[in-house]
C-alpha cells in the first residue's frame, strides 16, 4: 500500500505525484481542521520510504513535480529529507519541482542551514498555513503559535531562497472578528511576503471543533457578501512585494486571480462590483463548494 488513509495537498500540486513520507499532522489540534484527526502522527521509516519511491518509479519515471506529504512532511530530520531528495533528483530524470507543508513549529524548528541545505538539495516549496494574523483567533482554534511566531516561521523560509506559499482563511474569526481578522491577517503577510498566497473561505465539517461553537450560537459564520468584504479588507491592507494570488479554491464563493500589488485596483473593483450588487448570482452556490 503506498497511502495511509486520506491524502490532502495544495491545490497548485493537482499534477503532482503525492509522496507520503509522514502520517498524519504532528500539531493536529486546529479547531476547524478534520484532515488528520483519524490519525496519528508518525514519520515513516527509510525502508518504507524507499518501497513507495520504487513503486513510484515504476508507474511515473518522467515526473516532473513530486510533492512530499502528510500534513508536516518538514518535521522529517533534515538529513533523512536530503536523502529522499537526492534519491528522487537521481531517480526521476525531468524533476524540476519538489513542495511539502511546513507547519510553523517544526519550521523554527529547524536551523537556517537546515532550511538552505534543503535548497540546495532540491526543495522547492514550502507550504506555510498562516490561517490568521489575529492573536486571540489563532489562540481559539488553537494553532500554536502567535503571530510573531508565524511571521518568523515565513521570513526564515524566505531567507533560505526556499519559495514560500501561504494560505489563509476568509471568515475563520467569524462575524464578531471579520475586521479585525482582514486587518491582522494583512499584517502578517505582508511581514511575511510571500511568493504566493492563497485565500480559502471557512467550511466546517460537523465533526470538526468549531462546529460545537456554531451550533451553540457562540460563533457565527459569515454571509457570503460578508465573506467578499472581508477579503476585500484583507487585499487593501496587503503590502507585498511581488506576490501571486489565488482565491480560487473550491471553497471560495468567488474564485479571483491576480497578482500583486500590480493587480490590486482591479481586484478590489471586481469585489466592489460584485458586493455593490447585493446578488448571489455571480457567486458559486453553497452545493459547488467544497474543501
Amino acid at each position: 500500500m503506498i497511502y495511509e488513509g486520506k491524502i490532502y495537498r495544495p491545490p497548485s500540486e493537482a499534477k503532482s505525484i503525492i509522496l507520503q513520507i509522514t502520517v498524519g499532522c504532528q500539531h493536529n489540534a486546529c479547531t476547524f481542521c478534520t484532515m488528520y484527526k483519524d490519525k496519528s502522527f508518525r514519520i515513516k521509516s527509510r525502508t518504507e520510504i524507499n518501497a513507495i519511491i520504487t513503486t513510484i518509479l515504476a508507474q511515473d519515471s518522467d515526473a516532473e513535480r513530486i510533492f512530499l506529504a502528510d500534513g508536516d512532511a518538514i518535521a522529517v530530520d533534515t538529513l533523512l529529507l536530503i536523502e529522499i531528495l537526492d534519491r528522487l533528483y537521481e531517480n526521476f530524470p525531468r524533476l524540476k519541482r519538489v513542495g511539502i507543508y511546513g507547519g510553523p513549529k517544526d519550521i523554527l524548528a529547524k536551523s537556517s542551514k537546515e532550511l538552505a541545505d534543503l535548497k540546495i538539495h532540491g526543495l522547492t516549496m514550502v507550504y506555510l498555513g498562516v490561517e490568521s494574523g489575529h492573536a486571540g483567533i489563532l489562540t481559539s482554534v488553537a494553532k500554536g503559535v502567535t503571530p510573531d511566531q508565524m511571521i518568523a516561521a515565513g521570513q526564515k523560509v524566505r531567507e533560505s531562497g526556499l519559495a514560500l506559499s501561504c494560505t489563509v482563511i476568509i471568515g475563520l474569526g467569524g462575524q464578531a472578528l471579520s475586521q479585525e481578522h482582514a486587518i491582522d491577517t494583512a499584517r502578517v503577510i505582508s511581514a511575511i511576503d510571500p511568493h504566493y498566497l492563497g485565500a480559502l473561505t471557512l467550511m466546517v465539517e460537523p465533526s470538526a471543533p468549531l462546529a460545537k461553537a456554531i451550533k451553540e450560537g457562540t460563533f457565527q459564520i459569515l454571509t457570503p457578501l460578508e465573506c467578499l468584504g472581508e477579503l476585500r479588507t484583507m487585499i487593501k491592507h496587503l503590502n507585498v512585494t511581488h506576490c501571486v494570488f489565488r482565491s480560487n479554491h473550491a471553497s471560495n464563493y468567488l474564485p479571483l486571480r491576480a497578482t500583486l500589488p500590480e493587480d490590486r485596483d482591479e481586484l478590489l473593483e471586481t469585489l466592489d462590483n460584485v458586493i455593490g450588487d447585493q446578488s448571489l448570482e455571480r457567486l458559486r452556490p453553497e452545493y459547488w463548494r467544497g474543501l
